[in-house]
């Protein structure tokens, strides 16, 4: 009797396998943001004029996202490289890769300032170290690299400047901050003036690169009319540069004596407050108009994204440049403004990561994006 042979089951891959790939699919780069606008709370609660509880425990949320955060990046670049690929192309992706350098630059200025606390010195300078290295690498060749693609491989379209532009070069400006605090770990001498150096340096390539984009993100807005509705907390990027700059001049200028010659070291500090004080004050203008644009969006119906972290990170660098200026002049003004920053920054915090969670559990933030 003969039978007939019954083909054999196909084997179906494990449900969570077939759900965990495609989730991979659509996480960018700009995911990093994340982990920079959580570290930043710990890192400009930690110079505030108060005692602020539970900062260690907000920085090893920050280092233990930026852990995640590499491991499912790898897999995307393992599983979806098609995509990754299509992100570098992508003009509107692409200076997002200065997040990544800026998540470890973050994390590595947390590790000093409130990290030491929790896991000891001994342990929180080398990590520090590790996570500037890796940190500024990444920035210096994004700062380069993006730019690159811009020019010789993107389709920039006429008038479509993005604040996001200034992502990749704003990186080196994060290790100007992060080198200074690691120069009193150094011998004396050479190696302290040459870490005190190259940081200024970083400041000013980053620097100037932020007044050539500038202006041509300033014209666009001028000419095209306010940025797509889930763009506009970019705008808030711009801040970025500013807060940061302040925040780097002034931690240049705490570790400048015992660096270098006392002349520079007298200037440093000057300096500190002759360039921050003005930019403070563009930054209040800009973080002003900024706030109203992005009124006028929610008004007009914009809904949440993960642009929305814009409004955590760049907020946060005009604390820690407020906290700064207060400790070069000694004027209360700049204590109280750094508090009502802080205030503004947390309920940014709160906010942006309520709606990540939820839009994590729902499935919608890293879902195929809508063609329309």
């Amino acid at each position: 009797m003969a039978t007939i042979a019954q083909p054999r089951p196909r084997t179906q891959p494990p449900v969570a396998a077939v759900r965990r790939r495609p989730a991979l699919r659509h996480l960018g780069p700009n995911w990093y943001a994340a982990v920079m606008g959580t570290a930043i709370i710990a890192n400009a609660g930690a110079g505030l004029p108060f005692h602020v509880p539970g900062l260690q425990v907000i920085w090893a949320l920050a280092l233990a996202m930026l852990v995640v955060l590499l491991v499912a990046r790898a897999g995307h670049w393992l599983h979806h490289r098609d995509q990754a690929r299509a992100h570098l192309m992508d003009p509107t992706v692409a200076p997002f890769y200065g997040c990544l350098s800026m998540a470890f630059l973050a994390v590595g200025i947390g590790s000093l300032s409130v990290g030491a606390d929790l896991i000891g010195e001994t342990a929180a300078v080398p990590l520090a170290w590790v996570l500037y290295g890796v940190g500024t690498l990444i920035g210096l060749v994004a700062a380069v690299a993006v730019p690159y693609l811009m020019v010789a491989r993107h389709d920039v379209a006429p008038g479509s400047a993005s604040p996001v532009w200034l992502l990749p070069v704003v990186a080196p400006m994060v290790s100007a901050t992060l080198g200074p605090l690691l120069v009193p770990h150094l011998p004396a001498g050479q190696a302290r003036e040459a870490l005190l150096l190259g940081s200024y340096a970083m400041f000013g390539m980053s620097l100037l690169a932020t007044l050539v984009i500038l202006p041509v993100v300033f014209s666009r807005l001028i000419h095209r009319g306010a940025l797509p509705l889930f763009l506009t907390p970019t705008l808030f990027l711009v801040l970025g540069p500013l807060g940061q700059s302040t925040t780097a001049v002034n931690k240049l200028a705490d570790v400048a004596p015992g660096a270098i010659d006392a002349t520079y070291a007298n200037g440093m500090g000057a300096f500190a407050v002759l360039y921050g004080v003005p930019v403070m004050g563009f930054a209040l203008m800009w973080l002003a108009l900024a706030a109203a644009m992005a009124i006028r969006a929610k008004r007009r119906g914009m809904g949440f994204a993960m642009t929305w972290w814009a409004f955590t990170f760049p907020i946060g660098t005009c604390v820690t440049g407020a906290e700064g200026l207060a400790r070069h002049t000694g004027l209360h003004a700049f204590d109280w403004l750094s508090v009502a920053l802080y205030a503004l920054l947390v309920t940014a915090w709160l906010v942006a990561g309520f709606h990540t969670i939820r839009g994590l559990v729902n499935g919608k933030l890293l879902a195929a994006p809508v063609k329309k």
